[in-house]
C-alpha cells in the first residue's frame, strides 16, 4: 500500500486547535472538502454517522476517522496532529494528538479496509509515533509517518 498516493504533503496539518472530537471533525470536513473539492457538510455528516456507530478513536492518541463519500473517486487522506490532546472516546481513554482520516468513494469500499490496515501498521512501526510527536514542522510530520511505508 502507497500512503504517499493516498495521504499528501499538503493535506498534512499541526497545530490544529480544537476543543472536543465534534469540533474535530467539523475542522476534519472543511479542510478535507477544500482538499478535494468536495462538499464538507457531506464529509461532516459521514464523518458523524461513522462515529455514531462507534470511535475511530484506536488508542496510544490515535484516531482514524473514516467514512464513505459519494464524490470521492479514489482513497484520500489527511493527516492532522492537534495543537491540544482532546478526547476522541478512544478505546483506552487516552487523549488523541494524532488523527489520520481516510475518505473513500462508495466504490472503493473493498480497498479501504486495507488502507486502513496499511495506515495502522505504520503507526505502529519502531519509533514512527514517536517521531511524530517530537516533529516541529508539518514537512518533518508528514515524513515521519511516510517513513519506509513505500516498501
Amino acid at each position: 500500500m502507497n500512503l504517499p498516493n493516498i495521504i499528501r504533503p499538503e493535506h498534512t496539518f499541526i497545530g490544529v486547535s480544537v476543543s472536543t472530537k465534534w469540533r474535530a471533525l467539523q475542522t476534519i470536513a472543511d479542510k478535507a472538502g477544500k482538499a478535494f473539492s468536495v462538499d464538507g457538510q457531506a464529509i461532516l455528516k459521514a464523518l458523524e454517522a461513522r462515529e455514531r456507530l462507534g470511535s475511530t478513536g484506536i488508542g496510544n492518541g490515535i484516531a482514524i476517522p473514516h467514512a464513505a463519500i459519494d464524490a470521492m473517486s479514489s482513497p484520500r487522506g489527511l493527516l492532522i496532529r492537534f495543537a491540544q490532546p482532546l478526547n476522541f472516546e478512544a478505546i483506552d481513554d487516552i487523549a488523541t494528538d494524532i488523527a489520520v482520516v481516510l475518505l473513500f468513494g462508495e466504490n472503493n469500499r473493498g480497498e479501504y479496509l486495507n488502507v486502513l490496515a496499511a495506515i495502522a501498521r505504520q503507526l505502529q512501526s519502531d519509533g514512527v509515533l514517536a517521531a511524530m510527536r517530537k516533529a516541529r514542522t508539518v514537512d518533518e510530520f508528514y515524513s515521519d509517518f511516510i517513513a519506509d511505508s513505500r516498501a
